[in-house]
């Protein structure tokens, strides 16, 4: 029994590290650098899908279907002790949130990252393979001390349709070099564009209102969780820098003081990394928080701090 055990141990081990050596990063995997094309949403996928596989405390499920049957996917990612408790994680939540009744056992951070609402705000999706590969990767030392606390649930693309709309336009009209003159055809996309789902309608509008069917199951998967923290990612034109949290004012008499508060916090922090490299940002101009059907709004009127971030 004894030489059984180590045996048995003994293959766990290989596998637990042949597991570890089949993680790619997102070039790996796709053969080219992030950002050199628009990689198709199938292949983003695939790529998710691959990273599930290689690490065991990650967790990728399919919450629905556009209209064009592409899928809707979120990953999981957490810490190995907090990867085995996360359903309890998930139940204190909503505890804390007096969605539940009983008291939390465990203090855990939910952070929800949602990427490509508008199609031809085409970077984050590439973004959130990076940003998958990064939280994952073992060699990096800093998200693992964040993973201690916090979980990261990652939406890749909440509007695949016209996401690949616009990927497919752009691989065939695009030039390499890019022609840097705006009115260049690969610059302008035939109606209906990219921005809007299969039905035209704008995913960043409906949150609240959940007409279309990425808005449905969606939000049934986000009030099961109910994250503290909910970051919206867009895209503005070359001329724009980037933008965070806070928003502009005035705010909506339902937002707490204590949301305000955080978001200037959250604001400060992502400014000092910015000036550490010299890159241009602003705030406060631009991006209410009125409107209650943004990425930003629902969640901040759902008691969590919602923000817009655009690249």
């Amino acid at each position: 029994m004894k030489r059984f055990s180590l045996t048995l141990s003994f293959f766990l081990l290989i596998s637990f590290a042949f597991a570890q050596a089949k993680l790619q990063s997102p070039s790996e995997f796709l053969g080219y650098e992030l950002g050199d094309r628009f990689t198709r949403h199938h292949r983003m996928v695939e790529y998710f899908k691959a990273v599930d596989e290689a690490m065991p405390h990650v967790q990728v499920a399919q919450y629905g279907e556009t209209y064009e049957h592409r899928p809707l996917i979120y990953a999981i990612v957490a810490s190995p002790d907090n990867f085995k408790n996360l359903e309890q994680i998930r139940l204190d939540n909503l505890k804390r949130a007096g969605v539940m009744e009983g008291t939390p056992s465990t203090k855990v951070a939910i952070v929800w990252l949602s990427y490509n609402v508008h199609g031809n705000e085409a970077n984050s999706m590439e973004a959130s393979m990076k940003t998958l590969y990064e939280l994952v990767n073992p060699a990096n030392a800093k998200t693992k001390e964040w993973l201690k606390n916090t979980i990261v649930i990652l939406d890749p693309c909440i509007n695949p349709d016209g996401r690949d709309r616009y990927a497919n336009y752009y691989n065939q009209y695009g030039n390499l070099p890019a022609n840097p003159d705006p009115q260049a055809r690969e610059h302008r996309e035939l109606w209906p564009g990219g921005r809007a789902n299969h039905y035209h309608f704008d995913l960043n509008r409906d949150w609240a209102w959940e007409t279309q069917t990425e808005s449905q199951s969606r939000i049934k998967i986000y009030n099961q969780w109910l994250p503290h923290v909910h970051v919206d990612y867009h895209e503005q034109g070359y001329n724009s820098p980037y933008y965070f949290a806070p928003a502009a004012e005035p705010f909506h008499e339902v937002i707490t003081n204590w949301q305000r508060e955080f978001q200037v916090t959250i604001g400060k922090n992502n400014a000092k990394y910015f000036d550490e490299q010299g890159w241009l940002y602003f705030t406060k101009e631009r991006f209410d928080l009125y409107y209650p059907s943004y990425g930003d709004t629902y969640p901040t009127y759902s008691g969590a701090i919602g923000m817009t971030y655009v690249l």
